[in-house]
């Protein structure tokens, strides 16, 4: 059988034939003006110039007016911030994002400003519907970001952040941070622990779990999508301490088995794992170690001294001072301490920096002003004192105030009549304004 083979035709160039590349066209004005011209080029462009050009001077509000350095719906979002309707006081913000807002109004000469407007961000808070926590949620809400709240509601509660519910910037998950979470935000605040002794107590296996392995996992969640972590510690991590006041540099002097360690010794090992994974991992993490803190919505019966010594004076019963009440504590407004985790979390250094109040009053001092402030009349009773219990506690906030620029601005005068008007609504039944306070 024959088989016909089909070739392909090459064809192949005599050796003899030259090949002459084609030749390039010179290039002139004339032709180039005339190009132009016939197709209608330079008709577009100026069509497009002039749309950009309407586009910045008449169909964009803050650009409206050359010479006006904010535009009147900014210089209103920026001083409705400043002003604290919760607490009734004024504030100054120099964070980041406030500082580039400011520079992206200012125009020169008619100029378009360069800079643009903070973008929203989106903040998980873990705790969020805690004392700490939720007025916590209440800034970023009022700053413009979306905020995801993840709480288990063992010392949180719902009425906290119910002034949020509808809030298309405002979730709230019920979930335990000892159990894995995926979501996708830009900056993570790590509150979740229970924080005073009766709780803490209450289940020590489940708090250093908290503390350890909820740690672990929000960490582990931060170095996966990209976002900043803050991990609000303690000064407990001092114990009862041998250096008056605490820096930052202390180690500490802690019990390793002792009733409290479960919650000492599980922020120390909090802080060891946030900063081995800034070093190890890349994870932009700042630590702040927060001291005595009171304000509206702190647990009534949470065994912390201010919110026993205020509810007892209330319900007319004798405030319980352990030991001998020469103990010393200091005391920051929530408001105060909120500020500087945001300052914090703005700013560029890693920490630890303490906040709290360096005012520092004796349990005596301490029941003499809710005297003054709640009932002249209130007694004093005396019981043991619990075991680990620090007999001084005072911050040096030198660091926060030279490179945050943060000190609290509240006294314990100032800041106590506030905390006592929301005690005495939740005690005596008075829930109308509950979620405002």
């Amino acid at each position: 059988m024959n088989a016909t083979l089909n070739h392909r035709r090459v064809d192949v160039t005599s050796e003899n034939e030259k090949y002459t590349p084609k030749p390039q066209k010179q290039w002139s004005m004339s032709n180039s003006v005339e190009y132009v011209l016939r197709e209608q080029r330079f008709v577009f462009v100026l069509v497009g110039v002039a749309i950009t050009t309407a586009f910045f001077l008449f169909l964009q509000p803050e650009f409206g007016s050359g010479q006006r350095t904010m535009d009147v719906s900014s210089y209103t979002a920026v001083q409705a911030y400043n002003f604290d309707e919760s607490y009734q006081t004024t504030r100054t913000f120099e964070t980041a994002p406030y500082k580039s807002h400011r520079s992206a109004i200012v125009s020169l000469g008619g100029k378009i400003p360069l800079g643009l407007p903070r973008k929203p961000l989106r903040i998980v808070v873990t705790g969020g519907a805690g004392f700490v926590g939720s007025h916590l949620v209440d800034r970023l809400i009022e700053r413009g970001d979306s905020v995801i709240v993840v709480d288990n509601f063992f010392t949180g509660r719902k009425e906290n952040v119910q002034h949020h519910f509808g809030n298309p910037r405002f979730e709230l998950i019920r979930h335990d941070v000892v159990e894995p979470l995926l979501l996708e935000v830009d900056q993570i605040y790590h509150l979740a622990c229970p924080a005073s002794p009766v709780h803490y107590k209450f289940n020590p296996i489940k708090t250093i779990k908290t503390n350890v392995v909820g740690t672990l996992n929000m960490l582990g969640l931060a170095k996966r999508i990209g976002a900043r972590f803050l991990l609000t510690s303690t000064s407990e991590v001092y114990g009862d301490p041998l250096e008056h006041p605490q820096k930052e540099t202390y180690w500490g002097n802690v019990n390793p088995i002792g009733v409290r360690s479960c919650y000492d010794e599980g922020k120390r090992t909090a802080e060891t794992l946030a900063m081995d994974y800034h070093r190890g991992a890349d994870v932009q993490v700042r630590i702040a170690r927060i001291f005595n803190t009171y304000g509206p919505r702190m647990c009534i019966d949470d065994g912390r001294v201010v919110s026993n010594f205020v509810a007892q004076a209330l319900r007319k019963e004798p405030m319980t001072v352990y030991g001998d009440g020469k103990q010393t504590r200091s005391f920051q407004f929530v408001s105060d301490l909120v500020e500087g985790l945001m300052k914090l979390m703005e700013g560029e250094h890693v920490g630890p920096f303490n906040l709290g109040n360096p005012g520092e009053f004796t349990m005596l001092e301490l029941a003499q002003v809710v005297k003054d402030v709640i009932d002249p009349t209130a007694t004093i009773e005396y019981k043991e004192n619990t075991s680990d219990d620090p007999h001084k506690r005072k911050p040096d906030i030198s660091k926060a105030k030279e490179l945050l620029g943060w000190e609290p601005k509240i006294s314990l005068r100032k800041g106590l009549p506030m905390m006592v008007e929301d005690f005495r609504k939740r005690i005596f039944g008075d829930h109308k304004d509950k979620g405002s306070v």
